[in-house]
């Protein structure tokens, strides 16, 4: 019987092995997305406690306590942090198989050198001497980062942030880079009027542009797009149910945008042309500035109507749709492509069964300008597990290019999350080594080591280029 996340962890050969401890490990960590508060990252601050680190934001845990039966009030509401750490502690046991059992035990052991396993038993201990390091100068922010070997982490910033904190890093000479990405969501949710108003009037302060139609709306996004561009950015990212291509003309724009501004209701077919629109005209700001646009495709959100009112969006009420993806999406990509304004663009679906679809579609749009220039992204939010990492990288291989593939992110609210990398890393070498030792692909050290290393790292850097 194998020992519980010992050196050899998810590692069931000895080809694995050698790839991951000579090649994987030692590579630094790209992460390309995620959702870090960066005013954190700027001040540099010391949470208090393991309970805040953990449990202030992250919705993954949240959604199994409540499985736990857990009350709101531990998970979102006034509970103090030792007490929220209880009942995760409660929890951590019953949730054996499901990745928050790795992530969370990966992380006590990289960041805390604890192998003890978290329950209620230990739970005290545990909190005790997690927070007391992380009160102290060497577990601050900056250093937890840097302490993963981190290179780059990319925020997720809507078009009116100032990014003076992002500003304030660049000029305070912090090593590792901290940059922006560009995500114009609110500036095309236009389902909700009241709120799309309010959002235009924030913009057009912002840009200094009077927005009163569809033309003027895309001056302002442009006028964001080069700020952040001038900031260091150069990705955009869209969080989508679907990727709209409906067909629109100008005069379509515009009586929408006028039935917009006068709080008429539009239909369904409207909304799908102004976002067909508004993603076509961001799709060529970022081929016009060299930008990688990604799209995260798939998700229905605020599914719980109760728990949204009461608490705002992300707060782990979202869930796998089941959407016919593939039209659109290879309509959308032709679009551009047809005027030769395709950046170099990442695909992510939410659904598994869309793998080899999406695997396929990005096969379609390479131009032998880049290697790899479109990229199936690598798996996303209910598919980062052992299965899904599994399944994603078969189907890349099956129908791509698993070689240029551009390896793991973390999506993360918390800044103990990039032990992530290391779990992706040891299930990509698991996958190699188990082929090797079957004799399907050729045991090869040279070019494995290089592949492995290249999707672990060197593929993200070079192809985001920041």
């Amino acid at each position: 019987m194998k020992v519980f996340m010992d050196d050899n962890f998810l590692l069931h050969t000895k080809t694995a092995q050698s790839l991951y401890h000579e090649h994987a490990k030692k590579m630094p960590i790209y992460d390309f997305h995620g959702h870090l508060p960066v005013e954190d990252i700027a001040n540099n601050i010391n949470f208090d406690n393991i309970g805040q680190v953990w449990l202030a934001g992250d919705h993954y845990k949240w959604r199994l306590m409540r499985t736990n039966g857990i009350a709101e009030h531990f998970c979102t509401g006034n509970a103090t942090d030792y007490e929220k750490f209880q009942k995760w502690a409660e929890t951590v046991p019953i949730s054996i198989r499901n990745p928050l059992y790795h992530w969370t035990h990966l992380e006590l052991r990289r960041y805390f050198s604890i192998e003890d396993l978290l329950n209620p038993n230990s739970c005290k201990k545990i909190y005790d001497h997690c927070s007391n390091l992380l009160k102290t100068p060497e577990y601050s922010i900056k250093n937890l980062i840097t302490m993963m070997n981190v290179k780059l982490i990319c925020t997720t910033n809507d078009p009116i942030d100032t990014l003076e904190y992002h500003e304030k890093i660049k000029n305070d000479g912090y090593e590792v880079k901290i940059i922006p990405t560009f995500r114009p969501d609110r500036a095309m949710n236009v389902e909700d009027n009241a709120n799309f108003i309010k959002y235009i009037h924030k913009l057009s302060e912002i840009s200094e542009i009077t927005i009163e139609d569809f033309s003027s709306l895309m001056d302002a996004i442009e006028n964001r797009h080069k700020h952040f561009h001038d900031n260091g950015c150069k990705i955009s990212d869209h969080g989508l149910t679907l990727l709209h291509a409906t067909n629109y003309s100008d005069n379509d724009l515009e009586e929408i945008f006028r039935k917009l501004l006068s709080k008429q209701p539009i239909s369904d077919i409207e909304i799908s042309k102004f976002k067909s629109a508004f993603l076509y005209e961001v799709g060529k700001l970022n081929y016009k500035r060299g930008w990688v646009q990604q799209f995260h495709i798939g998700a229905i959100r605020n599914v719980n109507t109760r728990l949204f009112n009461n608490l705002g969006p992300d707060i782990g009420c979202d869930t796998i749709g089941d959407y016919n993806v593939g039209k659109d999406l290879a309509k959308f990509l032709d679009h551009l492509d047809q005027s030769d304004e395709l950046a170099k663009t990442v695909i992510y679906n939410l659904n598994p069964r869309d793998n080899e679809l999406f695997a396929s579609m990005i096969g379609n749009f390479q131009d032998g300008t880049f290697p790899g220039k479109i990229q199936f992204g690598p798996s996303w939010w209910f598919l980062d597990q052992i299965d899904g990492i599994t399944k994603q990288i078969n189907a890349l291989s099956n129908l791509g290019s698993l070689y240029h593939f551009i390896g793991m992110t973390t999506d993360s609210r918390s800044f103990l999350s990039f032990p992530r990398h290391e779990y992706f890393r040891r299930i990509l070498c698991n996958i190699i080594g188990s082929d090797v030792e079957k004799g399907l692909i050729p045991a090869d050290t040279n070019l494995l080591g290089e592949m492995v290393e290249n999707i672990c790292y060197n593929n993200a850097a070079n192809f985001f280029d920041m």
